[in-house]
Parts: structure tokens; C-alpha cells; sequence
């Protein structure tokens, strides 16, 4: 008799480093939340523009909460449930507090209407996973919104830092994490059985005094270095300055501040549902496209 095993996804992220660090910024993380509140207004008017109610909400990887502070008067909402690993953030967060993680969701099938999460999927080492168990955590017809940081976010940042080991120690370790390709997540909703799957992309650009207000920010925000492969070493006063020098060399503003891209992707799916609109067949249409467009029609050479 022979078994197989599924193969474990790859640990991309040191996930325990990152709960220790968001701790450790929970009590001043209202402070460093610009990218959430812009993700949570943006949201609130999506879910305006939807003509239904959903009663039961999850809030994945919930942060300080702000997606609930936000969608709290949204029509239709009866019950929010808050689910973040980080203890010191859950208690800060409305509705029902769950403490859980988005690749062990603590949800039954089938129990939500709808599930949002900000700033939270990037960070899972199995995405196709978590996407799976919100799927089968949703109702038919229910909708996910989610919003990922996209592959052009901090590529400043990991441009100075290559460029700066490379000079420096004579070659680079991981620094910046490898952010998801906005091409790959329609093909990831559709793997994990949701319909109708819309993925758009927003390039925010943020301007800092100087790099190392930028990074004082990602610390802050508990988003500096958690890769599972990052160098344990320390890193030395020079290297540091020399990643600084880059960055300002290459893309300070002629003001002297320097930019920081992030490039947010969010993803809009419904769970698969017989009122949803679905393809014609081929070769059952009734009128020509010519016919449509007022031209002749010809054959190709």
C-alpha cells in the first residue's frame, strides 16, 4: 500500500516574525494606516454599488479593524466578524473577534455573505489555499473583495538594497517581498472555484523626506524584512548608508523628498450561483457582428 502527500507550500514569509512585529506596533498602528484607510473608502464604494444585502461579513486578517469602522453602515450588514492572528490588534477590531489566521480560517462552510480583507492575502506563504477556504467559507452568491500589494510596490526600495549589497558585500539577500503579478490572481479566483473574477490594479505614489523615513514607516507598520530566507545578519552602518545614497540618487524628486510606490491590486469574485449571468454557447448567437458594426463582411486571406 502506498500513500501520497500533498506538498507544503514553500515558507516564502516568516509568518511568527511578523505576528511579533505587528505586536509590537499594535498599540501605534492607527498611526501608520494611510494604505488601509484608502483600501477601506475604496471598498465602501464598491459595496455601495452592489444592489444586495449581506448579512454575515468576515473581516480576513482584520489589522486594527479599520474595514469595520469603515463598512459599519453599509446597507444590508447585520453581523461582522473581525478575524486577525495578532491578539493585540483583534482588540481593537468591531463586531465578533476571532483570533485566526487566512491559511487556517476558523469559518464552516458555507456561513458568510461576504469576506473582505485588506493588506493581509500577500502575506500567506499558500495564496491558492486561503483562497480556497474562503471560498468554501461563503455562501452561493456570496462576494470576496480583497486588496494585495502588487509587484511594483517598493521597487525603489529593492532596487537601493540590491545595488547596495551588491557593492558592499559582493551580493544580495531577500529584503522586499515578492508581491503578487496582477496577470496570475484572475487565473488564482478561478482556480479556487469563484466566478465572474475582476482583478484592477492602483499605482499610489508617497513621498518621504528621506529613505529612512520610509523605512522607520515599514517598521512601524510591522512590513519591514519578515522573508524566510532574509540574512540574520545585522546590518552594518555603511550598508545602510549606501542603500540610502542609492536612493536618493536614482529617485529623489527635485524637491529632494523620494517617492515609494505601492501598487495596490484588488480582486472582486462571486461564489458560483444559478442567477449569475452566464457565456452564450458557441455558434448560438442570432445576429452578426458586421450587422452590429454597419460593416461588410469579409473572409480572411
Amino acid at each position: 500500500m502506498s500513500t501520497t502527500s500533498q506538498p507544503l507550500a514553500p515558507q516564502i514569509f516568516d509568518t511568527t516574525l511578523l505576528q511579533l512585529r505587528r505586536a509590537r506596533g499594535a498599540d501605534r498602528a492607527a498611526d501608520h494606516d494611510f494604505l488601509l484607510t484608502r483600501i477601506a473608502e475604496d471598498f465602501a464604494g464598491r459595496l455601495g454599488g452592489v444592489l444586495r444585502s449581506f448579512p454575515v461579513a468576515a473581516d480576513i486578517g482584520a489589522h486594527h479593524g479599520p474595514l469595520g469602522r469603515a463598512l459599519a453602515s453599509t446597507s444590508g450588514l447585520e453581523r461582522w466578524i473581525s478575524i486577525e492572528n495578532t491578539v493585540a490588534l483583534l482588540r481593537q477590531c468591531s463586531g465578533v473577534q476571532v483570533a485566526g489566521h487566512p491559511e487556517a480560517l476558523p469559518l464552516t462552510p458555507g456561513s458568510i455573505d461576504l469576506a473582505v480583507s485588506a493588506l493581509s492575502l500577500h502575506l500567506v506563504n499558500d495564496l491558492p489555499g486561503a483562497l480556497a477556504q474562503i471560498r468554501r467559507a461563503l455562501k452561493a452568491d456570496g462576494l470576496l473583495i480583497a486588496a494585495l500589494l502588487g509587484g511594483r510596490t517598493l521597487h525603489e526600495l529593492r532596487e537601493a538594497w540590491l545595488i547596495a549589497e551588491t557593492g558592499v558585500l559582493g551580493g544580495a539577500s531577500p529584503r522586499v517581498a515578492p508581491f503578487a503579478d496582477v496577470r496570475d490572481l484572475g487565473g488564482l479566483l478561478q482556480r479556487a472555484g469563484f466566478a465572474l473574477p475582476v482583478v484592477d490594479s492602483e499605482t499610489l505614489t508617497v513621498t518621504y523626506a528621506t529613505p529612512l523615513a520610509l523605512m522607520h514607516e515599514l517598521k512601524a507598520m510591522g512590513a519591514s524584512n519578515m522573508l524566510h530566507e532574509r540574512s540574520r545578519s545585522p546590518v552594518s552602518r555603511r550598508l545602510l548608508m549606501r542603500a540610502t545614497e542609492v536612493y536618493a540618487e536614482r529617485f529623489a524628486l527635485p524637491n529632494g523628498r523620494i517617492p515609494a510606490t505601492f501598487e495596490i491590486i484588488t480582486l472582486t469574485a462571486w461564489v458560483p450561483h444559478e442567477s449569475q449571468p452566464k457565456p452564450l454557447q458557441p455558434g448560438s448567437a442570432t445576429a452578426r457582428l458586421a450587422d452590429a458594426l454597419g460593416v461588410a463582411e469579409g473572409k480572411l486571406k
